[in-house]
C-alpha cells in the first residue's frame, strides 16, 4: 500500500526542494536594493510612471462582462468532450445525443440573448428603470 504512494511522495519532495532551492538561490544571488531613493520606490506599470491616483472607481460592467465570459466560456468547453464521444454515443442512441447538444446550444443562446436584452454588453448607454418612464 505504501509503495503506491511512493511516486507521489517523490514528486512532492522534488517540487518542495525545487521551490525552496529557487527562493534560496534568488536570495543569495539576486540584486539587492542598496539605495532607498524616492525614484526607485515610485510605482510604475509597464515602464510608465503613475499619472494620477490609483484608487479610482471602476464600473461594475467590467466585472459583469468578465463573469459572463467565464461562465459562457466554461459552458462552451463542454462541447469538446461531447464532440470526442459523439461517435460512441450515436452507436447506441443517435438522436438523443444530437438532441441533447442542440438543447444545450439553444439554452446557451437563450442566456446570451437575455444578457443582451438586459444591457450587459451595452457600454455606451446607462440603464434606466423601465417602469420609471411611464
Amino acid at each position: 500500500m505504501a509503495s503506491q504512494f511512493l511516486p507521489v511522495l517523490i514528486t512532492l519532495g522534488v517540487a518542495l526542494v525545487t521551490g525552496v532551492g529557487m527562493i534560496a538561490f534568488a536570495a543569495l544571488v539576486g540584486q539587492r536594493s542598496r539605495s532607498g531613493s524616492a525614484m526607485k520606490r515610485q510605482i510604475y506599470e509597464s515602464g510608465v510612471p503613475e499619472l494620477d491616483r490609483s484608487h479610482k472607481r471602476i464600473s461594475v460592467k467590467f466585472y459583469l462582462v468578465a463573469l459572463v465570459f467565464v461562465v459562457l466560456d466554461v459552458e462552451v468547453a463542454f462541447l469538446y468532450p461531447w464532440a470526442l464521444s459523439f461517435r460512441q454515443m450515436t452507436a447506441t442512441a443517435p438522436w438523443i445525443a444530437l438532441a441533447d447538444m442542440v438543447f444545450f446550444i439553444l439554452l446557451l443562446g437563450m442566456i446570451y440573448g437575455w444578457l443582451w436584452k438586459e444591457g450587459i454588453f451595452d457600454w455606451g448607454r446607462r440603464r434606466t428603470d423601465q417602469g420609471a418612464r411611464s
